[in-house]
């Protein structure tokens, strides 16, 4: 027997008996057997072509399963016809190369051979990256997990741009990649189109394997766009290969933390930050990495507005919480504002500002601000970037938000303790990671005090008339907006009652103090424990959550307030404080049934965050996309989360603004 089928079958023995090692299946997996118990499964033709080898997963049938182990390579003896087929197979091949195309099955992007094994098994050996096959799909049937959610979305992209090689493993990865080179998933992608970003594509991925890409979880075509957040993609047909391996090199940690299953750390209390080391060793070693600052040399902290504060209710609330941090530090810590950085221009000049004039911290304010963010970031890495956002998986910025769901708790049991028909008016911005559970929130805190309490929830960019609307429902106890707008004075926002009049009678509102969260941020900085280990990994984003056991989150209420309506939220309060109660523990409802029993803990922390589901008393849907306005898409498809669907409209999840 000649020295190619000994050297296929000695591979095969290795992979063989590495499967077997580790508890795997060690011969090819068929397809038959995946989809045992799934019933009649749709069919369709999709064509002859070259797809890559890679992609190949095993066979269709039981036929000649046992005779190759799971990398393809053969097992069987060396002096078997088989093998003697598949020698001369092999050196039909390296003469003449494959006449006839294999044929395939399709199944959730992997093919599975009906006929053709050997052939796949020698262009394996010979290491060829395609194989000509006739391919016919498989539909799997549709349900709610990521898995299935994303190929549904390939079979979209496949539509328009006819390509296995790109493989997104995330939830609006391939609309997302679309829509960065300016096409869709409705309209089919010019052949110089395909070919450009095929080229752009293979190079990217040479290069991300020679830095061991291969190793991670993360797929090439999912660390291009984590590139494609920082740099153009067709930059990579003109660049020089040295430059393209340098970025790649800047955005490791970034593609580290996106293969990482648990992305990003979590930082719930001030307490749970690293405390500065006791001891000279560690006392010196301090002084040594982190500088000394003073009155004369004082921390430079710039703060970035997406709109002028005299405009916008959130950016206003930042700015009240920067003239705070400056007031506390007292000439130990100088701030700068830029304001109306919303576009790429006015971000990095901003951003190039604030460097000139020395500046170690930059925080940005909004989650639309995330992807400038994280360029600026990786073009200045000894600044240290913060984006006010919650869950974004970027190891290069920080984000920081907070818990506002426990004062909506508070404030939708004390709107109910008021309301005299059973109905409340919840206003809304946008469905955003974060806001949703206080929607949830303030459900569930109402109905704790009135079990037959009914929330009319009004999403305000796509309901101009929100109010009237809820007037028309005699819905008199209203939660408005969070935050006052500093140009229009009014006292709609909070809690209010509106009298049949148009009174208006202020009962509660949340107050988020940006301030004394800046003032706990910035100090890890002063104290040297910014850098402290094991909270800051190479693989994992960095984002704080606080909520008000750290101060930053407290509710007002209105001093014509009954005795005890004051009790009841106090009491509320401190249990929250304590930790001794959550509206996310126990019995739970969404609009289409039970999410968890009476005995069942607090909801997970990541689950609360990406929460999408509306709770049972809330009459109401999610807004229709279509509707928004322009800066409301905007924000949405950063950060939005769809009607009973994790992944959300978006790729990145963040926090809401109220900017809108």
């Amino acid at each position: 027997m000649a020295e190619e089928y000994k050297s296929a079958k000695k591979a095969g023995e290795k992979a063989f008996h590495q499967a077997v090692l580790h508890g795997q299946y060690p011969y090819l997996p068929a397809l038959d057997d995946i989809l045992a118990g799934e019933g009649m499964l749709p069919e369709t033709p999709v064509g002859t072509f070259e797809i890559p080898m890679e992609l190949i997963a095993g066979t269709k049938t039981h036929g000649r399963q046992n005779a190759f182990a799971v990398n393809f390579m053969p097992i069987l003896a060396e002096d078997s016809e088989f093998a003697g087929k598949w020698q001369r197979l092999y050196d039909s091949q390296v003469a003449e190369g494959i006449r006839d195309p294999i044929k395939v099955y399709e199944y959730m992007r992997r093919f599975y051979v009906e006929e053709g094994n050997k052939r796949v098994s020698c262009s394996r050996f010979l290491e060829a990256p395609m194989i000509r096959a006739d391919v016919t799909r498989i539909l799997p049937k549709r349900t709610k997990e990521k898995d299935n959610i994303v190929y549904y979305e390939f079979l979209d992209f496949y539509k328009v741009a006819p390509t296995y090689e790109l493989e997104f493993t995330e939830p609006g990865s391939y609309r997302e990649f679309a829509e960065k080179i300016g096409r869709d998933l409705t309209e089919p992608w010019p052949e110089d189109v395909m070919k450009n970003v095929l080229s752009a594509y293979l190079i990217f991925r040479g290069i991300y394997e020679e830095f061991g890409g291969q190793q991670l979880r993360t797929t090439p075509a999912d660390a291009l766009l984590i590139y494609m957040h920082v740099y153009e993609l067709y930059g990579i047909l003109t660049e020089d290969r040295n430059v393209i391996r340098r970025r790649v090199e800047r955005l490791w940690n970034e593609f580290m933390t996106e293969a990482n299953e648990q992305s990003t750390s979590l930082v719930l209390r001030p307490e749970d930050a690293p405390k500065p080391e006791s001891g000279i060793v560690p006392r010196l070693t301090s002084l040594w990495k982190s500088p000394k600052y003073t009155e004369k040399m004082p921390l430079k902290v710039a703060f970035l507005y997406a709109r002028d504060p005299a405009n916008s209710r959130s950016a206003y609330a930042h700015e009240l919480g920067r003239n705070q941090l400056e007031t506390t530090f007292q000439g130990l810590v100088r701030t700068r504002a830029y304001s109306s950085c919303g576009t790429e221009e006015n971000f990095m000049r901003a951003v190039d500002s604030a460097v000139s004039a020395g500046c170690d911290v930059i925080f940005t304010t909004s989650p639309t601000m995330i992807d400038d963010t994280l360029r600026a970031a990786i073009h200045f890495p000894e600044v240290k970037f913060l984006n006010c956002s919650i869950n974004l998986s970027r190891n290069a910025v920080r984000t920081y938000y907070a818990r506002m769901y426990e004062a909506k708790f508070l404030m939708g049991a004390l709107a109910a303790s008021l309301a005299p028909n059973h109905r409340i008016g919840y206003r809304a911005d946008l469905p955003t990671y974060g806001d949703i559970a206080n929607i949830n929130a303030f459900a569930i805190g109402a109905e704790m005090v009135d079990p037959h309490v009914e929330i009319i929830l009004k999403w305000a960019p796509e309901d101009p008339d929100w109010l009237g609307s809820m007037r028309r429902m005699n819905v008199s106890v209203i939660s408005g907006p969070n935050l006052i707008r500093p140009s229009q004075e009014s006292r709609a926002y909070g809690v209010y009652h509106m009298a049949e009049d148009g009174t208006i009678t202020s009962l509660a509102a949340p107050v988020l103090q940006w301030g004394t969260y800046y003032e706990l941020i910035v100090r890890t900085i002063l104290n040297g424990t910014w850098d402290a280990r094991p909270m800051v990994q190479k693989d994992r984003a960095l984002s704080y959550w606080y909520g008000m056991s750290a101060g930053v989150i407290d509710v007002i209420l209105s001093d014509h307030l009954p005795y005890s309506s004051r009790k009841l939220v106090l009491t509320l309060k401190n249990a929250l404080i304590a930790d001794t109660l959550n509206p996310f523990e126990g019995e739970l409802h969404s609009q289409k049934g039970l999410i968890q029993g009476p005995d069942a803990p607090k909801l997970p922390t990541e689950e609360i965050i990406r929460m999408a589901w509306l709770n049972d008393n809330v009459n109401g849907k999610f807004p229709d996309y279509q509707k928004l306005n322009s800066d409301a898409k905007k924000a949405v498809k950063v950060s939005g989360v769809g009607e009973d669907d994790g992944a959300g409209v978006g790729k990145t999840p963040g926090s809401g603004d109220e900017n809108v």
